[in-house]
């Protein structure tokens, strides 16, 4: 805008100038039209740099020394086109740089440098003026609000490039975190058994090598196992992997653990329902998850897996085990391992919770509760 009116009061003053070729003395009106459109080009950058308060206050000091000039100006150049379109020029300045109703007052006061006409002229020459006054401050203000609402959108775009890049990112971490949870609660758990099949067939290879030999071959195939399992994940980045129904998965995931050395039994109660693909996938994970601490640490005898279609709406799953529990917190426990964040992690993505019962002697029970 600035420069588009420093290009006009640039016109103006060569039309000034053009039309004081046929004035018999020029000089008056050509150095008080260089006057006037050297004042505006020099104030108008200025006064927009400055601070709102401020910039009303300058603004009526440049109105107060261009008003009276450019009643000169107009006198001297014979109320020619040029000594106009300079007028127009203070009325767009004050547009931009002064609230609304002050700039409203400016194009009404600019009609009056017509008042040394008879009233007939008067009243015929004020009135086209005030119309192109009005018209200037109108395109005026219509041309500052389009120029604001590009700056705004142009703010709008760079926020959404931003929270685009953001919402990338996001994406990365929860994916990033996603994957972190799948390597613990699947690889980590065939990788566990493995170590304690091979820890256990060392145990025994002296005194009963037919014995070591059938815990190894266990071992050899949890760690095919463990394979099968990276290989699903590969196949998860590229496609949607089919998985078996919950208490299918949830029957081999037991009859492996018997297989290991802790009996574990799955009770399967309520009427049995399809899940989301996620929701199953949680509670299985949670499942791998409880009776693989049960087996590490846990020394227990048994472990028992409770599955409840609630007719609430909601999903239980419950791994017990009648083991040594875990420390209290100022023994030295700590309850937030990683795979217990990864579960609540989990949970919390389909809407479901995680807790944890357990005291010293007395067993542990991992509750997980989901809707469903």
């Amino acid at each position: 805008m600035n420069r588009a009116l420093a290009v006009l009061t640039c016109l103006a003053l060569l039309t000034v100038v053009a039309e004081a070729t046929d004035d018999p003395h020029p000089l008056l009106a050509v150095a008080l039209g260089v006057t006037y459109a050297a004042h505006a080009l020099a104030a108008q950058p200025w006064l927009a740099r400055q601070p709102a308060p401020r910039r009303y206050w300058l603004t009526a000091g440049h109105v107060c020394l261009q008003l009276p000039l450019g009643v000169l100006l107009f006198g001297a150049a014979g109320a020619g086109v040029g000594a106009t379109l300079l007028l127009l020029v203070l009325v767009a300045q004050c547009v931009l740089l002064m609230p609304l109703p002050a700039a409203a007052g400016v194009t009404a006061v600019v009609p009056l440098v017509h008042l040394g006409m008879g009233w007939a002229d008067f009243a015929r020459n004020a009135l086209g003026l005030l119309g192109a006054a009005v018209f200037t401050a109108v395109v005026t203000a219509l041309l500052q609000r389009a120029q604001r609402a590009r700056a705004e959108l142009a703010e709008a775009n760079e926020l959404l490039r931003d929270h685009a890049a953001q919402a990338v990112e996001l994406a990365t971490t929860r994916e990033r975190n996603r994957l972190a949870r799948d390597i613990h609660d699947g690889l980590g758990h065939h990788l566990t058994v493995v170590q304690m099949q091979v820890q256990a067939a060392r145990a025994v290879l002296p005194t009963d090598p037919g014995r070591a030999d059938e815990v190894l071959a266990k071992a050899q195939r949890q760690a095919s196992e463990a394979l099968a399992e990276v290989r699903r994940s590969v196949a998860a980045l590229r496609e949607p992997a089919s998985a078996p129904p919950l208490r299918v998965a949830l029957e081999a995931l037991t009859a492996e653990v018997s297989a290991t050395g802790v009996p574990a039994t799955l009770e399967v109660l309520g009427p049995q329902r399809r899940l989301p693909a996620e929701t199953e996938e949680s509670l299985f994970r949670s499942a791998q998850e409880g009776l693989t601490n049960v087996r590490k640490h846990a020394g227990a005898s048994w472990a028992r897996v409770t599955l409840t279609y609630g007719a609430d709406g909601t999903v239980r799953l419950a791994v017990r085990d009648d083991g040594r529990g875990l420390p209290a917190p100022g023994d030295g426990g700590d309850r937030r391992t990683f795979g217990l964040l990864g579960l609540r992690e989990r949970a919390a993505r389909v809407g479901g919770r995680v807790s944890v019962a357990s005291a010293p002697g007395s067993g542990t029970e991992l509750l997980v509760e989901v809707p469903g």
